[in-house]
Parts: structure tokens; sequence; C-alpha cells
């Protein structure tokens, strides 16, 4: 059996795409569609449904990515093992994260790593969309909230905690909460979450210990965290936002912190990568970098 042809058809499985995994592989989409014919022929039945939109594997082609797939990127990790010994980090190093902890906290920490790493090159995509890294070819993430995927890596980064604020011009035109129950009363300001459908609720810390899910009213919705600052500021309403987002206007006075009994647990925050490049040294580095920081 060629393992050369079960690499390439588990990376079509995973890009659900003929065309997605030739370009994530610098290929040819017929010869990879070759390969994958002539295994099938091979081993006597048919690996992949295809259709005009996207393929899928069949109950046979599961069957065998399952059982190769560790195979395969043991092989590929031992490779990448024997030749990053010789290299220092190197190359192009594509990263997401979401918009505001990009951009406020990571983009500083990334001048650290190019200055330590000059041969590195750094392509990222700040976004609060949910990115498919395997479809969409990134070596690595930074994410809010637990691991769902098996083919990843996670690294426990030191967490995220939120709190909820105001300015001092819409608080002494409208009040200031003292209660949830005060609060619902006032404009909120939320984020629509594309990936989940729906507005991401606030949390706070109920009575007998437990985080709540708390539907705010929003007068005010956007689409990213970024606005929810400004917003804040220039006095649209309440917002609940990363405590790193607002840190020198809360030490300012330019917001207010509100209902700091009620403020939740801070939430887990990972560096996320693929099995397959643990060994990068790219990966190394930027896991070295953000491993070493104790708060944002």
């Amino acid at each position: 059996m060629d393992l050369n042809a079960v690499q390439l058809l588990i990376k079509v499985a995973e890009s659900r795409s003929f065309t997605q995994a030739a370009s994530l592989l610098g290929t040819s989409q017929s010869r990879i569609s070759r390969a994958v014919a002539q295994l099938e022929k091979d081993l006597g039945t048919r690996l992949l449904h295809r259709n005009t939109r996207s393929v899928s594997l069949t109950p046979d082609g599961c069957a065998l990515v399952d059982r190769c797939a560790p195979l395969i990127a043991g092989l590929e990790e031992a490779r990448q093992l024997v030749s990053d010994r010789r290299c220092a980090p190197s190359g192009v190093l594509r990263m997401t994260a979401p918009s505001m902890l990009g951009r406020i906290v990571l983009v500083p920490l990334l001048g650290q790593l190019l200055r330590e790493h000059p041969q590195l090159q750094i392509d990222t995509s700040f976004t609060d969309r949910m990115v498919d890294m395997v479809e969409e070819g990134f070596d690595a993430a930074v994410r809010i909230g637990p691991l769902a995927d098996s083919r990843m890596i996670a690294r426990a980064l030191p967490p995220l905690r939120w709190v909820t604020v105001a300015s001092p011009a819409y608080l002494a035109a409208r009040g200031t909460p003292q209660t949830l129950q005060e609060l619902a009363q006032h404009s909120c300001m939320a984020v629509y979450n594309h990936y989940l459908g729906r507005r991401v609720p606030w949390q706070f810390l109920a009575r007998n210990g437990e985080m709540l899910d708390w539907p705010a009213p929003q007068t005010v919705t956007f689409d990213s965290g970024d606005p929810l600052v400004e917003g804040s500021l220039g006095g649209l309403g309440v917002a609940q936002v990363m405590e790193f987002a607002v840190r020198e206007h809360l030490q300012a006075g330019r917001l207010v912190r509100l209902l700091p009994q009620h403020e939740g647990r801070a939430r887990e925050l990972s560096l996320v990568y693929p099995r397959t490049r643990q060994a990068s040294p790219r990966i190394k580095a930027l896991a070295q970098l953000l491993l070493a920081q104790t708060q944002w």
C-alpha cells in the first residue's frame, strides 16, 4: 500500500476538498485525484464519496484513515524531529487569535518573537469567528474555552478575566446598577457570534457559586468584541469585556467597574496546534514565548 497516497487521502478527508488539499500541500488537484484513485484500485474498494460540492469518506475510507492517520502522523513527526533538530525557527508561522486579544496583547509579543528569531515570518488572522485550522492551513491558534478537536494539542495559557464597565457620563445619566436586576434596566452592548449563531451571553457568579449565563438586554450589537471598548468610552451603555482591554481606562477613571461581587471566574485560554507540528521550531518558539506570560 502506498503510504504517500494514504497521506494524500487523509488531507483530502480533513479539508473535504481535492482543491483545498492540493492548495495546502502545494501540489496539483489531478495528482491527488490520480493517487487516491490508484489507492482505491489497489484496495478494491471506494474510499471517498465524491460530488460537485465536497467529498467525504466511505465506511472503508473511515476505517483506513482511522488506522493509518496515527502512523502517518508519527512518521511525519519523526521526520520533522530529525529535520528540526538542525534548524532554528524560520519561514512562515501562520497563526490566528481573537481580534481584541491579538490586537492588544499578541502584537507586542510577536514583535519580541521576531527580534529573537529574525528569520521568522508571521502571518496572522485576528478574528472572532471560529477558524478551521486544518482546512485554512494555520500552524497555531490562541483559543478561548475548552478544546474540542482531538487532532490538536492545547497548552494552557494564563486565563482571561472579564469585567463589566461603563463610562462615568453614562452612569451619571442613568444611575449605577448595584444588582443584576438593576442592570437589566440599562442599555447593554453585546457581541453576535456567527459561529454559534447567537449573541454571546454575559457571565456572572450567582449566589450559590455557580456561573450564570445572563442574557443582557442588547441595545447595541456588534459582530466582534473590538467596538465594545470605544462604545463604553463613548457612553453607548454597559459592556462586558476582557479586563486587559480596559485596564488603563479603569485606572485613569475613564471607565467604572460594575458589580465586582458578581464577576465570574476567569476563562481558560490555550495555545492550540496540530499534533503533527508539535516538533516544529516555529511552534516551539511561539509556545515558549506565550507560556512565559503570567497574566494578560
